[in-house]
């Protein structure tokens, strides 16, 4: 008799309490999907950083300790994700972490999260930046938004509407980067949002969605944490791109109904019984 095998996800993110983001928002998500949630945490806010204030504690210095003891356990993963990483040495970590743990059936995910429109966060400095473009090649599987995807690639940002032909060449540069899969978030296209994906080897298209209520806080974390579910459970590309583009409509959607700040991201609570594995 064989037994089942639950596949597991290593989760290497930050832990804000309140805000609906990072590891607060995958670990729900992931495990709805049936796969287990592995979390390394990078830091610790008492809400995220869009807040007026906010606690912050840096577990830099904890990290390799936390980490030591999973190798003792000598765990496998199908999938090892990487979010928002705070300083050059957590970039460090997180290539070691990969060098540790991936083997010849684990995909790595990373979500690089460095800025937004047209602008890096104060956080990331041209160093990081670099170190973020050298992680890149690590991935099987990159999830950049519009202005993360220039950054890695030196490509010029612009505001307003962006040609087929300039995304097309963004998507195909992430890909000459080492990935094999790549998705650009995000990607305003009038009365829709825009997903650019690419797979090495194939031509670039888009998923597109209608745009619905206005932008939140941690839909970018909904999205990498579906990919990273069903990249665990060895879902196709584009089929898990489309079940997150519209799971994330629907938590806008929902939210819509609420009297919810924008800060306070999406009540996905209300409608994570709907995702599927």
């Amino acid at each position: 008799m064989s037994l089942r095998h639950q596949p597991k996800a290593a989760l290497i993110n930050d832990f804000s309490g309140f805000g609906r983001c990072s590891v607060t928002v995958a670990l729900p998500i992931i495990s709805q999907m049936k796969v287990q949630c592995c979390p390394v945490l990078t830091s610790v806010f008492s809400n995220h950083t869009g807040y007026p204030s906010f606690y912050f504690d840096d577990y830099t210095e904890k990290m390799p300790s936390y980490i030591a003891e999973w190798k003792k356990l000598n765990l496998h993963f199908e999938c090892i994700a990487a979010g928002f990483l705070g300083s050059e040495r957590q970039i460090e970590i997180v290539k070691n972490f990969i060098r540790d743990f991936k083997d010849e059936t684990t995909k790595v995910l990373i979500d690089p999260v460095m800025g937004d429109h047209g602008r890096t966060y104060q956080t990331f400095t041209p160093e990081m930046c670099s170190q973020m473009k050298q992680l890149a090649h690590f991935a099987d599987i990159l999830t950049p938004n519009l202005t993360e995807a220039c950054i890695l690639t030196d490509t010029p940002y612009h505001d307003g509407h962006w040609q087929m032909s300039e995304l097309s060449e963004l998507a195909l540069s992430l890909i000459a980067m080492g990935p094999s899969k790549v998705v650009i978030t995000g990607v305003s296209m009038g009365t829709f949002i825009g997903n650019v994906i690419c797979e090495s080897g194939g031509t670039p298209s888009v998923v597109k969605r209608k745009r619905v209520g206005q932008e939140r806080s941690g839909t970018g974390d909904i999205f990498a944490a579906i990919l990273t579910a069903d990249c665990a459970n060895n879902v196709d590309f584009e089929t898990s791109v489309r079940k997150a583009s519209a799971f994330v409509q629907r938590c806008i959607e929902i939210t819509e109904e609420f009297e919810c700040p924008r800060t306070d991201g999406v009540c996905f609570e209300e409608v994570l019984n709907e995702l599927k594995a």
